[in-house]
């Protein structure tokens, strides 16, 4: 009888375990989704200012884009300027963590910081290194589209979470 139960709780275990929503188990089996670095809202603007410095020189982003003339031009929001500097030096730098931090004045989103006519790339238009667009501009999806990797319930977690549940109950009767 023992050896009954200990199988019978390794069972449950292992179709807990497979039971898991995919999000939860790791990278495989989720969704690509597109990110931004940008820069926090509540960063000082002289820190924003000094980070962009660093990034259109020394870190070598394209600031082409923020220069007077350009499509992401805005002298009066120092945020949007510093969130296609910041981002660009991010696409460019292996989409790390590390390289979206900035002295802690930015941070990764998945709200695409685009306007007008500023089109931001995404970390899912990096090739081996270097952005692309097909057509020059990003094509984006619906606004409301649902990002969630879990927006269905049958296939991909209840039911192996309902079998378990089947199973216990079952295992809970014949003792």
């Amino acid at each position: 009888m023992s050896k009954l139960c200990s199988f019978t709780m390794f069972v449950l275990i292992l179709l807990v375990a497979l039971s898991l929503p995919k999000c939860l188990m790791g990278q495989r089996g989720v969704a690509p989704r597109d990110l931004w670095c940008v820069a926090k809202n509540n960063a000082v603007d002289q820190a924003l200012q000094e980070a962009i410095n660093w990034a259109c020189g020394q870190g070598g982003a394209n600031c082409g884009p923020i220069q007077q003339g350009g499509a992401c031009y805005d002298s009066n929001d120092i945020q949007r300027t510093a969130s296609w500097a910041f981002n660009d030096y991010y696409l460019k730098n292996g989409l790390t963590d590390d390289a979206c931090y900035f002295s802690n004045t930015a941070a990764l989103t998945s709200l695409n910081p685009s306007f007008d006519k500023c089109k931001f790339p995404s970390s899912l238009s990096v090739n081996n290194g270097s952005i692309y667009a097909s057509t020059g501009t990003i094509q984006m999806g619906p606004d409301n589209a649902d990002l969630s990797s879990s927006n269905r319930a049958g296939g991909t977690w209840f039911l192996p979470l309902f079998t378990s549940y089947l199973f216990v109950v079952f295992t809970w009767l014949i003792h």
